[in-house]
């Protein structure tokens, strides 16, 4: 019976999660209730999942403290969607008590880091709702707790806990009527049982993933050159060489004992050593101020190739001038907008947006690309425009991503990010520019022309897979069985007597000449509006429409 977890599992049972939800994410996917293609719930947390073990990849580190830092750091850069961000803060939550274990986990350590896990995800989410992934957790963590003090053994206790969460997740249609009516369970839920599932396989001993902890912490190393210096202060670099190279051809005296010891001298001349071979290839990685010394006794072991060696204190000012530079020329704020297509993306440019971050329904970037893209801006501020509900919380994460100063409007849809920078006046002053920005989101009425991605009833609709479905803020109004119909059918019921701008943008789906045929049909409908008809190139939706 397994009655501990130690830290090597404890990582195998991360990656194996991870890996058994990649598997599964389409599966997960599928459950999304809304009858629009933007089924993303399992891809967001699979990607946010995969960035945690990308950074346990990169973390040289076997204890529990390291390990732990590595799985919060993966999840709160790799976050995407609200899916992937409460996902990341369940994994903070389990980490954070994790991360204080020195030898072991027991199940009541588990439990309680269950219970944490819970606690910072519910915290998270500004208006929690019951029938989701939040319930799935909380619960779960509450027979966590009752079951440690029943099972001293991690087999019974996990089954129990499975068990549990499977249980009231099959409940979550009766707690939001929109899963009922879709016939589904929670996506977000059936994510989390499924990571659970995948650390339940290790515990169980079925370790059917290749998994070579040492290997792969080897590797990762000699493939990362990326080391964090302090910019601020270049007497903190100890050891200014960061040295690299192989041995091969090993003279027939060296032994394995041999190439032991030669690590052990790189150790005394240097830190960040990374050395791993045989006797047909040594790999070797040393940060020293005496690569001669380095270089000099792997001479006596055999033949050395693939020799770099970088003076990291002269990089390191470099980056400083550069970062002076960039500090000199800063303006008082700047503009990030997420664009879901190349044509979007050319009208928020335009608008002299100063940069854009690809994204949209199913393709949500992380809180990391959200916080990369503000530090690309010269400018002490940045509004970043989510132009997505889905993006809004990881706009919100990636603050903690960055040493900017970055202010999220909430917009929702690609209208209602145009109408913000409409608003953007250089001028001003950034409370302003943010109080405008704000009101002007508002001041546009948003709606998108799709197809629907499963057969169900909603919003008084009757719903066939593949029928065309027009969508404002709030739902469905209006389906028809043609992309041109029932785009006309949803502007007829959102354009009122003091609209005066209609603007298309139409997808990678539409041709140019259907596009210009119902442009020139919405002029002789509506002659009291301007009629602009764009090249939006988004996936997914057939028409963005911005009614003002």
């Amino acid at each position: 019976m397994q009655k501990t977890i130690n830290s090597t599992m404890f990582r195998k049972m991360i990656i194996a999660s991870a890996k058994i939800l990649d598997d599964n994410k389409s599966f997960v996917d599928s459950l999304n209730v809304f009858p629009v293609p933007d089924g993303d719930t399992g891809t967001n947390m699979s990607l946010t999942y995969n960035n945690v073990v990308k950074e346990l990849n990169n973390c040289l580190e076997n204890d529990f403290a390291s390990i732990s830092r590595a799985i919060v750091t993966g999840a709160l850069r790799g976050a995407r969607g609200n899916s992937g961000v409460i996902l990341s803060q369940i994994l903070k939550g389990i980490s954070n008590v994790v991360g204080t274990c020195e030898k072991e986990i027991t199940t009541k350590i588990f439990a309680k880091a269950m219970a944490e896990g819970s606690s910072i995800a519910y915290k998270a989410v500004a208006a929690p709702k019951e029938g989701t992934i939040l319930t799935v957790i909380r619960i779960m963590a509450e027979s966590a707790q009752r079951n440690c003090k029943k099972y001293s053994d991690f087999e019974p206790f996990f089954e129990a806990v499975l068990n549990d969460g499977e249980a009231i997740l099959q409940q979550t249609p009766e707690m939001l009527p929109v899963l009922k009516k879709a016939g589904v369970v929670d996506a977000g839920g059936r994510g989390l049982i499924i990571i659970f599932k995948g650390m339940q396989k290790i515990i169980l001993g079925e370790e059917d993933f290749d998994i070579n902890i040492e290997q792969l912490i080897s590797t990762q190393a000699m493939n990362n050159n990326d080391f964090y210096i302090n910019l601020d202060n270049l007497a903190d670099i100890e050891f200014a060489y960061c040295t690299e190279f192989m041995i091969t051809h090993m003279k027939k005296k060296t032994t394995e004992s041999d190439i032991e010891k030669f690590r052990e001298n790189l150790s005394n001349i240097g830190d960040s050593v990374v050395c791993f071979g045989d006797l047909e290839l040594v790999k070797v990685h040393v940060h020293t101020n005496q690569p001669n010394l380095a270089l000099g006794s792997a001479l006596e072991l055999g033949e050395i190739i693939n020799i770099k060696i970088e003076n990291m204190v002269e990089q390191n000012r470099e980056l400083k001038r550069a970062q002076t530079q960039r500090q000199q020329n800063l303006k008082e704020i700047g503009i990030v907008a997420v664009a879901p297509g190349q044509g979007i993306a050319n009208v928020f440019a335009d608008l002299l947006v100063d940069d854009m971050i690809e994204g949209g329904q199913t393709m949500n970037p992380s809180a990391e690309d959200i916080a990369k893209a503000v530090d690309r801006i010269p400018a002490k501020n940045v509004v970043v425009l989510p132009n997505n509900k889905n993006i809004i919380l990881a706009a919100e994460q990636a603050k903690t991503l960055t040493k900017k100063i970055l202010h999220v409007i909430p917009t929702k849809s690609i209208p209602e990010g145009v109408a913000s920078v409409l608003a953007f006046n250089p001028d001003a002053s950034v409370e302003e520019n943010i109080e405008a920005m704000t009101n002007a989101k508002d001041s546009v009425t948003s709606a998108q022309v799709t197809y629907a991605v499963r057969t169900t009833h909603v919003n008084g609709f009757d719903l066939q897979t593949g029928d065309i479905i027009g969508l404002d803020n709030k739902g469905i109004i209006a389906k028809g069985s043609l992309v041109k119909d029932t785009t006309i059918q949803l502007i007829d019921k959102l354009v009122s007597p003091d609209s005066v701008n209609i603007t298309l943008f139409y997808g990678k789906d539409v041709a140019e000449d259907d596009a210009n045929a119902l442009a020139e049909e919405l002029e002789q409908r509506y002659p009291d509006c301007d009629i602009n008809m764009i090249s939006g190139e988004q996936p997914v939706y057939y028409y963005i429409i911005s009614i003002e």
